[in-house]
């Protein structure tokens, strides 16, 4: 078995070997065995960064065996630079939750930690997936742990948000099934991505491809204005669910635009480029401002989310590596940031159950160690330099100054009201007096909260005081990619 399958299937195994476990008796064992699973999943996935072969745009760690002969489908894998850091970032991820859930769950853990380890590994199957059905089953399958996660651990309105979620997901994704179907025939019955890529396609066709593709992967960014769906599922999500939506899940769209719209349909992504960049500046700008007023700390980083994924779009339509690498960096900071976000707001729901800003006040007096990880976070969701949070942001920033002057100006706007809402929230929830006797009665971060907090807190700075690991690994399938819709303009 093969890196990549191995990826894929040790989680997916761990995940179906917990399920059988429910007994009372069995709930600590359920927890060290999904534990277990979760850092040999990620263990697995770091051979692939050792063996990975920089300055080649070429596919790696490719695996081919036949799955549907009858409709020539394969089980075909492969990373590029663009896939690469979302195999490790997801494993990653997966680990810090099954960490984080340890005490906060206690109903049926183990599908709850089942269900985690299972989504991981269909996560990293559609990142490595280079088979356009594989990648549909794949990127549908993701669907389900993340539905039940919600609907069964989920808040108050839970089953309204599941239903949500899944309807928005689903309906925009049968126009891209349309899609694939179409590129088959069109390819003489392949479902080979990197066929798709060579199609011939009229200026027509590229044009309904590009917004079936745009159905499925702006409602999975989201994109304004399909985003609405987001914040109402983040509110009712448990902790792990949220920080595995924002850190993963969101950047299954976003990577949907670079395999697909733009090297199938390079005309239509061109043509439509002011559409997109308009709908980041939007998504940057407007999203910005409604974050600003929220009330809720898990709705306001849920629009925050929006916002920071504008960034990514945006890098990703000015066309040039700057924006693409930095749309690219800014999607695995997010997958960082946005989760130790979320986590922080976990912490503090353990113990006060609201996530009301009004209801907190001065819990910089009674856990003065998490309030020092949570203003590091903040500032990484500001944008701040040195953190992970800048350089993906920045990066799109020079890339869409450098195509226009106003775009770049409209991004970096942007910044402002970043700092502006996060700061604020700061403000109100840590700093000043004890606001009531339940601040007043609150416990500091133990020894494993204060674990997953360092490994976020390193991560986030390493990215932010040395990116060039990241972006060396993106460079040559960046390059290749921008030249491939360079030519098909000259053609």
């Amino acid at each position: 078995m093969g890196l990549l399958s191995l990826a894929i299937w040790t989680p997916i195994a761990f995940g179906a070997l917990l399920l059988p476990l429910g007994r009372e008796s069995q709930v600590q064992a359920v927890r060290w065995l999904a534990l277990v699973g979760a850092v040999i999943s990620f263990l697995v996935t770091l051979p692939l960064y050792s063996g990975f072969q920089l300055g080649t745009a070429s596919m790696q760690f490719v695996e081919r065996t036949p799955w549907i002969d009858a409709f020539n489908i394969f089980y075909h894998l492969g990373v590029d630079g663009i896939s690469f850091w979302f195999v490790p970032l997801t494993a990653f991820i997966t680990v810090i939750v099954v960490l984080a859930s340890w005490e906060s769950i206690t109903e049926r853990v183990n599908q709850y930690m089942g269900a985690f380890l299972i989504l991981s590994g269909l996560m990293i199957g559609v990142f490595a997936a280079l088979d356009g059905m594989l990648f549909y089953v794949f990127f549908e399958a993701t669907l389900i742990p993340m539905y039940l996660i919600i609907g069964i651990w989920g808040g108050p309105r839970k089953i309204y948000a599941a239903f949500k979620f899944f309807l928005y997901t689903l309906l925009g994704s049968l126009l891209t099934l349309i899609a694939l179907i179409y590129l088959y025939h069109q390819s003489g019955g392949s479902f080979d991505i990197a066929t798709w890529h060579k199609l011939p396609l009229s200026a027509h066709a590229q044009t309904l491809l590009f917004f079936a593709f745009f159905a499925a992967f702006a409602v999975k960014v989201p994109m304004w204005p399909v985003h609405t769906w987001l914040p109402d599922v983040h509110v009712e999500a448990p902790t792990g669910g949220s920080a595995v939506l924002a850190a993963i899940m969101l950047k299954l769209g976003a990577y949907g635009f670079l395999r697909f719209s733009l090297p199938i349909a390079p005309d239509a992504s061109r043509e439509w480029a002011w559409l997109m960049i308009a709908l980041s500046l939007l998504a940057v700008l407007y999203v910005g401002l409604v974050a600003m007023v929220q009330k809720d700390m898990k709705k306001l980083v849920a629009y925050s989310s929006v916002a920071h994924m504008g960034f990514v779009t945006l890098g990703f339509f000015v066309f040039n590596d700057l924006g693409v690498s930095g749309g690219l960096v800014q999607m695995i900071s997010h997958g960082f940031v946005s989760g130790a976000m979320f986590l922080s707001i976990g912490v503090l729901y353990d113990r006060m159950h609201s996530r009301e800003i009004a209801d907190y006040g001065g819990v910089v007096n009674t856990m003065p160690k998490f309030a020092a990880f949570a203003l590091l976070f903040t500032m990484a969701n500001s944008g701040l330099p040195g953190t992970a949070g800048f350089v993906g942001e920045w990066m799109v920033i020079l890339a869409a100054v450098k195509s226009n002057f106003w775009v770049g100006m409209g991004a970096a706007t942007a910044l402002i009201w970043g700092a502006a809402y996060s700061l604020w929230m700061f403000k109100r929830v840590y700093l000043g007096p004890v606001a009531n006797d339940h601040v007043k009665e609150l416990k500091d971060i133990g020894s494993r909260e204060f674990f997953i907090m360092a490994l976020l807190a390193v991560a986030v700075l390493y990215m932010g005081l040395y990116p060039r690991p990241f972006t060396d690994v993106m460079d040559a399938s960046v390059a290749e990619l921008l030249k491939h819709v360079a030519l098909s303009k000259l053609n």
